[in-house]
């Protein structure tokens, strides 16, 4: 369970691991429009935003261009979920947040890119959220192939590696694996709306 919860992250905080500049550059900073799309490269004269656009593309910030058919199961292996403690799994994802907030404090200089990858991240976590909730179409699961560069996030002297992970946000879904064992049935939309209300109420502060 831990590694289909952290899928979603890994690949939204991966490809902004490198390349910082600590000195702005004096620019507009109104939001590039082209033909419909929003382009975020060079946003506000910043260098590090340069190829921002790259990773999902100007018209795909949120990256809800993933979809469905976008998506190849790896069929040569079942996962199956197995319920752990609910404390052991909020330890794991508190060691995911804090390990995006270094990458984004630590590798960026800029707070204007810092606001603007982090709004990135926090919208494709969105995108998992509606997942579950089988609002998106997609099915529930993790990309194998971009998770598995988890282990890499380290250099051998504990500093944060600046490596290119060697994908891009379109890559996404290639290796995708659906755990079984979930408890949905015919009720689950309810139900998952309403613990999802409930969840979203007991947020005080945004």
């Amino acid at each position: 369970m831990f590694a289909k919860l952290a899928a979603t992250l890994i690949v939204a905080l991966s490809a902004f691991s490198t390349g910082v500049t600590a000195t702005p550059l004096p620019a507009s900073t109104d939001l590039v429009v082209r033909s419909g799309f929003h382009s975020f490269n060079n946003y506000g004269g910043f260098h590090d935003l340069s190829n921002f656009d790259n990773f999902y593309g100007s018209s795909n910030f949120d990256n809800s261009e993933f979809s469905e058919k976008s998506i190849t199961v790896v069929k040569e292996k079942e996962v199956v979920c197995h319920s752990q403690s609910i404390e052991i799994i909020q330890q794991r994802l508190l060691v995911l947040q804090e390990m995006a907030k270094r990458i984004i404090s630590e590798q960026i200089c800029e707070v204007e890119s810092q606001t603007i990858v982090f709004e990135q991240f926090h919208s494709g976590l969105h995108g998992f959220s509606r997942d579950l909730r089988r609002d998106s179409g997609r099915s529930v699961g993790y990309d194998s192939d971009i998770l598995s560069h988890f282990g890499s996030f380290y250099n051998s002297d504990g500093s944060l590696s600046t490596s290119d992970f060697g994908f891009h946000g379109s890559d996404l879904g290639h290796s995708y694996v659906v755990p079984s064992g979930s408890n949905w049935g015919s009720h689950s939309f309810n139900s998952v709306a309403n613990a999802y209300s409930a969840a979203r109420s007991a947020v005080t502060k945004f």
